[in-house]
C-alpha cells in the first residue's frame, strides 16, 4: 500500500504506530537466531494479525505461520499462506472448519494433549475420509497445557491418532513460564529444559514405532536465549516482532527495539496532582498490567516524545476507558507538567504487552524512516 500524506503530527489519536526500522530489525534478529541454530522458523502471528507483517517475516526466511484462532487461519490462507499450525488445543466442534480449510488446499495442522480429543479427531477423520495432520502438545515447564514428556498418556494419544489413520506429525511445546524470568542464564536454562523435554518425548514416540517428524519449540525469550536446539526441527515465537515492556523486563530487548507504540494527545491537566490527561485510556493501551509483577512496573506504559524517545520518569500511571493519566513514576506531583506537556502535545506510549495493545486497534499506522505512514489492516475476531 502506498504511503499516505499523513504524518504523526496530523493523524487522529489514539493510533497504533508500528516503527518499520525496529520491526525489520526484530524480524531479522529472530530469523538469524533460527538460522544459526539450524532450525526452520515459524512465526506466531497472533501478535500482529497483519498480512504485511507476515509478508516481511516470510521475506526474511520464515516458513509457514502459527495461529491462535481459525479465523486467523482463514484470513492468512486467503492471503496466500498455505502452511499453518493452529496451536490451540483442538475441540471436536471445530473439526468441520479445519476440514473445510484443508480441502481448499490449506496445509493446516492441529494439536491435542488428551486421549478424548485424539479419539474424536480420529473418528471424525475416518467418517469423512480426512487424515488430519496432528501434533501432540508437550508440557515442558508446567506453564499451561500439554502432556509431560514421561507420561503414559503421550504414547496413548500417539497410538490413537496413528492407528486411527491420522497423520501424527510430531510434537509441540511452549515454555511460557519464560515470561517470569529476567536473566540470560535463567532463560538459557529454561530453553534447554524446553528442548530436552520435547526431544525426549519425541524419542519415546519413535521407540514404540510411532512417527515424529516435527519437534517444535519456542517462546520469544527462550528462542532468543537458546544455545543449542539439537533434535528440534522448528522454532516458534510471536511477540518478538514488536517486543514490549514485559519483554524489556525479561531482558530480551531494549526499549529502543520496541516497534509498537500508541500515539496520543494531551487533552488537559490536573496541575495540583501533577497529571497530564491524554486521549488514550485502557481501550487503547489494553488493561494488561503485565509489568506490575516484574522488577519494574511501567503502569499502563512508558511515555515517549513524538519521535519515540522515552521521557525518563514519566508513565501512564492510570487509565480510564478513553483517558489516560500521565504522571511521574515516583508518584510525586510535577508542578510544571502543564508547561512541560501543554494541551495538544503528542506523545507515544510503549505498551506492556504488544499482543493486547495491538488487539485494541483495527489497523496499524506503519511509520518508515522518512516519516511517511502506511495504513495496514489488522484481523479481528474468532
Amino acid at each position: 500500500m502506498p504511503a499516505s500524506s499523513n504524518t504523526l503530527a496530523s493523524i487522529d489519536t489514539p493510533a497504533a504506530i508500528v516503527s518499520l526500522p525496529q520491526m525489520r530489525h526484530n524480524i531479522q534478529r529472530m530469523q538469524d537466531q533460527a538460522n544459526a541454530l539450524g532450525v526452520r522458523f515459524r512465526p506466531h502471528v497472533k501478535t500482529t494479525k497483519c498480512a504485511q507483517v507476515v509478508q516481511a517475516q516470510g521475506a526474511a526466511g520464515a516458513q509457514g505461520v502459527t495461529v491462535s484462532t481459525l479465523k486467523e487461519a482463514e484470513q492468512f490462507f486467503a492471503q496466500g499462506v498455505q502452511d499453518i499450525l493452529y496451536a490451540v488445543g483442538m475441540v471436536p466442534q471445530r473439526l468441520p472448519q479445519v476440514m473445510a480449510l484443508r480441502r481448499q488446499g490449506c496445509k493446516l495442522a492441529i494439536i491435542t494433549d488428551n486421549a478424548v480429543v485424539a479419539q474424536a479427531i480420529a473418528d471424525f477423520g475416518r467418517q469423512h475420509g480426512e487424515a488430519f495432520e496432528v501434533l501432540i502438545e508437550i508440557d515442558t515447564d508446567g506453564h499451561r497445557s500439554g502432556i509431560k514428556p514421561d507420561e503414559d498418556a503421550l504414547l496413548q494419544v500417539g497410538q490413537i491418532l496413528h492407528q486411527g489413520g491420522m497423520q501424527l506429525a510430531g510434537l509441540l511445546t511452549h515454555a511460557g513460564s519464560s515470561y517470569e524470568l529476567h536473566t540470560p542464564e535463567a532463560l538459557a536454562a529454561l530453553a534447554e529444559q524446553e528442548r530436552a523435554g520435547c526431544v525426549y518425548a519425541a524419542e519415546r514416540l519413535r521407540a514404540v514405532g510411532l512417527p515424529c517428524t516435527v519437534v517444535s519449540v519456542g517462546s520469544t525469550p527462550t528462542a532468543l536465549e537458546a544455545k543449542n536446539l539439537e533434535g528440534v526441527t522448528e522454532l516458534r515465537a510471536g511477540v518478538y516482532v514488536f517486543f514490549d515492556l514485559v519483554m524489556h523486563n525479561v531482558g530480551v530487548c531494549t526499549t529502543d527495539e520496541i516497534a509498537l507504540t500508541v500515539l496520543t494527545t494531551v487533552i488537559g491537566h490536573q496541575a495540583d496532582k501533577g497529571w497530564a490527561i491524554v486521549d488514550a485510556g485502557w481501550m487503547a493501551m489494553s488493561r494488561d498490567r503485565g509489568t506490575a509483577k516484574q522488577q519494574q512496573d511501567f503502569g499502563y506504559g512508558q511515555v515517549c516524545t513524538l519521535d519515540g524517545t522515552p521521557l525518563p520518569g514519566f508513565l501512564m500511571g492510570s487509565a480510564n476507558q478513553e483517558q489516560g493519566i500521565i504522571s511521574r513514576s515516583t508518584g510525586a506531583p510535577d508542578a510544571d507538567i502543564a508547561t512541560r506537556l501543554p494541551v495538544g502535545t503528542r506523545l507515544r506510549i510503549l505498551p506492556n504487552h504488544a499482543c493486547a495493545t495491538g488487539a485494541q486497534f483495527p489497523e496499524y499506522q506503519a511509520l518508515d524512516e522518512d516519516g511517511t505512514l502506511q495504513t495496514w489492516g489488522r484481523f479481528h475476531g474468532w
